[in-house]
């Protein structure tokens, strides 16, 4: 079995020259214990990964019995016009779990990693509506569901708005030659928080995998 990964940088491998600084599937499989295909990259909304192939490049792997991770909605939320949470984003990331489910594999949909926009000890809601739409989404189609907004609010939080900097890319000057000036995002991992989502997202997708006793998955009941 094999998992493949569709998303944007916050998912997406490292650029050699930006590591530290990497999305979290470079990092789950260790913690899931089979293959894994990272097909995310940087800047990209569930129209353009279907647009430039990306999606049907990553179709083409799968498998039946294989699982499909599916996290947008970063850059999709820059795009309202076209990518409204219930109408574009929506659309598209349906149309993505009913291929998967057409291959034979699971799709399992994640709700965007929050970003570390501090007021005070609480974390601002940066999604608007896009995660709600995600969890609708999930629910509707009885799909499993990884909320990462939930989660990475709750990890932010629950370090503190000092501790927490340390899982996002900051940079002193002089520090890393790719920020000669230094850099403070907060949307983008450095290794550290990577690792610490993807033993979340690795747990949850075993988790997702476990049955009940009538034989239904449990992943969106116990992972929402």
């Amino acid at each position: 079995m094999t998992y493949h990964l569709a998303g944007d940088s916050t998912v997406a491998p490292a650029k050699p020259e930006e590591l530290p600084m990497t999305g979290w599937g470079s990092y789950i499989e260790p913690v899931v214990g089979a293959p894994v295909r990272n097909l995310a990259y940087g800047g990209a909304t569930t129209e353009s990964f279907l647009a430039d192939g990306s999606w049907d490049r990553l179709l083409g792997g799968v498998e039946p019995g294989d699982t499909v991770v599916i996290q947008f909605g970063h850059n999709d939320q820059k795009q309202p016009e076209l990518l409204a949470s219930r109408g574009g984003y929506r659309d598209r990331l349906e149309r993505m779990v009913e291929q998967a489910r057409e291959r034979g594999a699971t799709a399992v949909l994640c709700t965007s990693t929050e970003r570390r926009w501090f007021d005070g000890d609480r974390v601002t809601p940066t999604h608007g509506d896009y995660p709600n739409a995600v969890r609708d989404l999930a629910d509707e189609l009885d799909a499993p569901l990884i909320d990462l907004t939930a989660f990475t609010t709750w990890l932010y939080e629950d370090l503190g708005p000092e501790a927490s900097r340390a899982l996002l890319s900051h940079f002193a000057p002089g520090e890393h030659p790719a920020w000669p000036d230094g850099l403070a995002d907060d949307t983008h991992f450095h290794e550290r928080g990577a690792r610490r989502i993807a033993s979340f997202v690795g747990w949850s997708l075993r988790a997702a995998e476990r049955r009940d006793g009538d034989g239904e998955a449990l992943g969106s009941q116990l992972l929402s």
